[in-house]
């Protein structure tokens, strides 16, 4: 999530939608994000809201032992915003930050909370984000007991010197032991998140972060190039001239290790940066935002989507909590998407899908574009022929270039 806002029309004090949003609520998959924004300490690449306890202080709402309860002000206002429609949660992701420096107990009232007002799905996936050091068995044997299914560890790197440039602290081994945690504890999915690109590793290196995680056996395994935002102490840095840029070859040669090591080892990819062993391991939840489904967000900074309209929230907590216990909505502008800008947005995103982009969805000249990218190798042949364009493993790491022939 990162920590600027857009512009946009200013968002209805009371928190509600046009009717276009409503129009069909409930008939598409809805999923819950809840934003925590609390770390120990600030990683220097990372651009998200998020906040350590010294730069919060004593500010009223802006403490951990607050969280819930806006959240809850927040889920309850979410509830009453849909109307009557039956909007049943398919996923809920508790993403930051570093959700796990909340008591589970906090977590698992959040959940009810979900649960009471909306009701969740059987089969809903219910996920959190974790840093190695932030859980234990005993927190994690908490969060399944609360109807969490899913833990996705921050692992990053398995190299300390890496770890070291991105900021990172957590002992050697310890994302592994999360992992088993997890598993012993009952959780049905288990994913690693990875970095690649970082000044310093070598393609060595980062064998050694694939191969480790892979010991592990989760079943999914996300896999990220660096990206160097701006305003953030990495870049900061790199401006100074203490560390290089990426390199993008060297991303590439990266990106490719990591698709042989995965496929060698049963995982598919099934968005660009994402891997998983089987379907059921896929986050559902990620699959809403690339699908254009519906979700609320919850939390400082959280963005939303409700049918065709899309708004975020205040970016510090105690202005979202404040807001909260006015009685008042914490959006803080909104805008309503039109056909075109949603057709670009799906040509962003599915494009980058395993399912491939519905080339119906391109005008002549972006139908054109997708056909000369199958021609150079970067498109499916046998896709194409049956009207989808899927990118190759060469065409993967051209998604961006391919992605602006289509639109023009």
């Amino acid at each position: 999530m990162p920590s600027t806002l857009p512009d946009g029309a200013p968002a209805p004090v009371d928190g509600t939608l046009p009717a276009s949003a409503l129009n069909g609520v409930g008939d598409r998959p809805f999923g819950i994000y809840l934003h925590v924004p609390f770390c120990t300490t600030r990683c220097g690449y990372c651009d998200f809201n998020t906040y350590t306890a010294t730069e919060l202080g004593t500010a009223p709402g802006a403490s951990r032992s607050t969280w819930a309860d806006g959240a809850t002000a927040e889920l309850r206002l979410a509830r009453r915003a849909l109307g009557a429609a039956d909007v049943e949660v398919s996923t809920v992701f508790v993403g930051g930050g570093t959700p796990t420096l909340l008591p589970p107990s906090e977590l698992a009232r959040v959940l009810d909370v979900v649960d009471g007002e909306f009701g969740l799905a059987h089969d809903a996936e219910v996920t959190t984000e974790a840093n190695p050091e932030s859980v234990s068995k005993a927190s994690l044997d908490e969060l399944r007991a609360a109807g969490f299914t899913r833990v996705s560890v921050g692992m990053q790197s398995a190299r300390p010197h890496v770890l070291s440039t991105l900021d990172r602290v957590h002992t050697p081994g310890r994302p592994a032991r999360a992992a088993a945690d997890a598993y012993a504890a009952g959780f049905e999915h288990v994913s690693l998140d990875l970095i690649y690109g970082t000044p310093g590793e070598s393609l060595d290196d980062w064998r050694a972060s694939l191969e480790t995680a892979l010991e592990s056996a989760p079943d999914h395994v996300s896999a990220y190039a660096l990206i160097v935002e701006e305003g953030t102490a990495l870049a900061a840095r790199m401006a100074r001239g203490e560390l290089p840029m990426p390199d993008d070859d060297d991303q590439a040669d990266k990106y490719l290790l990591a698709d042989d090591l995965l496929a060698a080892a049963g995982y598919d990819w099934y968005e660009l940066s994402n891997w998983a062993t089987m379907a059921d391991a896929r986050c559902r939840h990620n699959e809403l935002y690339w699908t254009g489904a519906d979700w609320w967000g919850v939390g400082p900074g959280a963005h939303s989507h409700v049918g065709g309209t899309r708004w975020w929230n205040v970016k510090h907590p105690a202005a979202w909590a404040g807001r909260l216990s006015d009685g008042s909505s914490p959006a803080y502008a909104r805008e309503i998407l039109d056909a075109a800008t949603r057709r670009t947005e799906r040509v962003l995103l599915e494009v980058r899908l395993a399912g491939g982009l519905d080339l119906g969805l391109l005008d002549d000249d972006g139908r054109r574009a997708a056909e000369h990218a199958v021609e150079r190798g970067l498109g499916a042949a046998d896709a194409f022929a049956h009207g989808r364009l899927v990118l190759t493993r060469q065409g993967r790491l051209l998604a961006d270039a391919v992605v602006r022939d289509l639109l023009g």
